[in-house]
């Protein structure tokens, strides 16, 4: 095969595989709108935030006047979930610092300090973008889940249980926020 021939194969294959992965990802953000709208349905309380790529459902508004400015500081629990598309559960279960939660999943782990409120700054850019897009927005005491596409989550990259390209949903409960 001639180079230039060559160079046309690897632009076309480029091309194909990029293509592809976001099908997979628009594909996971259909799923997620159709999650939403399912358990918003019938609902008129119901409380949706759309904010880069990243969608939150507010369960419970908080009660904090203020709301989490993309550089503040947010103190909360979490569980985080593979989202196949239509619901959460135990089994699709990776991550928590919620006690509770690890005991429904039926964990059982020697270090209880790993159920610590989580302490993180915005600004840092310590959080994958789906879940620090999400944060954006929040109150103190309110609880919410937050859903994003693996495009927004680790991407092309494997890490502990979570496939790669995967879409995630976080159940998260807000302590305290600060903007200071």
């Amino acid at each position: 095969m001639k180079p230039f021939s060559r160079i046309l194969l690897c632009i076309f294959l480029t091309s194909c595989t990029g293509q592809s992965l976001q099908q997979t990802y628009d594909a996971q953000e259909k799923k997620i709108d159709s999650f939403i709208e399912a358990q918003t349905r019938g609902k008129e309380d119901a409380h949706v935030e759309y904010n880069g790529g990243s969608v939150r459902l507010v369960v419970q508004e908080g009660t904090g006047e203020t709301t989490l400015s993309p550089k503040g500081t947010v103190s909360f629990y979490y569980a985080g979930y593979v989202f196949s598309g239509s619901s959460v559960s135990s089994s699709n279960l990776f991550a928590t610092n919620r006690k509770e939660v690890a005991d429904g999943a039926g964990w059982t782990l020697s270090d209880e300090s790993v159920f610590a409120i989580e302490t993180v700054s915005l600004e840092d850019g310590n959080l994958i973008k789906g879940l620090q897009n999400g944060l954006v927005g929040v109150r103190e005491g309110e609880e919410c889940w937050i859903l994003f596409s693996g495009k927004y989550g680790f991407g092309k990259k494997a890490i502990g249980t979570v496939p790669s390209k995967s879409a995630q949903i976080y159940h998260i409960w807000v302590e305290s926020i600060s903007n200071d």
